[in-house]
């Protein structure tokens, strides 16, 4: 098994991407309820508010998820700024290996955020 060197550039290069992507996933969301907004008001049927119910309660729990992940990369690169300051771009086993969990968090959401989409756009073709 080999062990993979992180350096605290490249971390923090991919911490940057990873906020961008969570950034525009908050606008997509924030376009999202919008959308919802509009159906409710043109849509009385008890089916198809509880769906939009449901993608409302589904768009909240992302935007927490979100909330976390930006909360963990943020601490992750308050780490790596104390890591710099010793001289040494090399982070410890551990840093690496939670930085190693954290982008596979990174890539599970992602799993998770496209088939919520996929699933809402398939909803807005029906009902809008």
């Amino acid at each position: 098994m080999t062990t993979e060197v992180l350096f605290n550039s490249n971390m923090h290069f991919e911490h940057r991407q990873w906020n961008r992507e969570l950034a525009f996933w908050q606008d997509e969301l924030k376009s999202f309820n919008n959308r919802l907004s509009e159906l409710v008001n043109h849509y009385t049927s008890k089916e198809v508010l509880e769906q939009l119910e449901h993608y409302q309660n589904e768009f909240t729990l992302h935007g927490n998820v979100i909330e976390d992940l930006l909360e963990a990369i943020e601490q992750h690169e308050i780490r790596i700024a104390a890591q710099s300051k010793t001289g040494l771009d090399e982070l410890d086993t551990q840093m690496s290996k939670k930085h190693m969990e954290f982008r596979n968090r990174m890539e599970t959401q992602r799993d998770i955020y496209a088939k919520l989409k996929k699933d809402f756009f398939r909803f807005l073709e029906t009902y809008m």
